[in-house]
């Protein structure tokens, strides 16, 4: 099966977002290295991933094959969502930072894919990885700033994200930040300056 260069907008304004607009330079700059990479583009704004239910909660834990899941109805979601990480040499998501955290709709997707058996195993020394690792960019855009000494708020975003990817087994992440965008313009042309930077210093680590 080709593999994949897996794309994951999170913001309520989509294509306008700040964070979709600068996904798209790296995206580009990825499939330019690997042109035999097709991109798959998922919008959640556009198609939300549903919330988990009871249904789900039970079905974790009684179909954690992928054969077994598909049948299941409450799993079918998550299997797609699954199998497209699971064909994805390359995943880039590209998210606002809501609350100091996560979207509701990044939430909800990742509740999809970091299911028990599927995607990651416990043991008595913790829960251990199911997935390959993978190069994962995550463009991040803020209102205000959340790193270094400008920092004005909480970052419950960033350490949250490398804790439930690694959960899975991803553990190879590049930030890439768009910071202070709500204090003006002077602001918002450094931050799309450095964000360029940044994407363009990007190693072609992908295989």
């Amino acid at each position: 099966m080709t593999k994949t260069i897996l794309r994951i907008d999170c913001s309520p304004k989509a294509s306008a977002a700040h964070s979709s607009r600068f996904a798209d330079e790296l995206t580009n700059k990825l499939w330019m290295e690997r042109p035999d990479m097709p991109v798959v583009h998922r919008v959640l704004a556009e198609h939300p991933p549903a919330l988990v239910d009871s249904g789900f909660a039970l079905a974790m834990m009684t179909h954690q094959s992928a054969e077994s899941a598909a049948e299941h109805e409450a799993l079918q979601t998550s299997e797609v969502l699954i199998r497209e990480l699971e064909n994805a040499a390359v995943l880039v998501l590209s998210t606002p930072m809501h609350n100091f955290t996560v979207p509701a709709v990044l939430k909800a997707w990742i509740d999809q894919i970091v299911r028990f058996g599927r995607t990651f195993q416990s043991t008595p020394k913790g829960k251990i990885g199911l997935l390959a690792d993978r190069p994962t960019y995550i463009v991040i855009a803020s209102g205000s700033y959340f790193a270094g000494k400008r920092a004005r708020q909480p970052d419950h975003l960033t350490p949250y994200l490398r804790d439930i990817l690694a959960t899975i087994g991803i553990t190879e992440l590049h930030f890439i930040l768009l910071e202070g965008l709500a204090l003006g313009d002077l602001a918002v042309e450094e931050a799309q300056r450095l964000a360029l930077d940044q994407i363009r210093a990007k190693p072609a680590r992908h295989q």
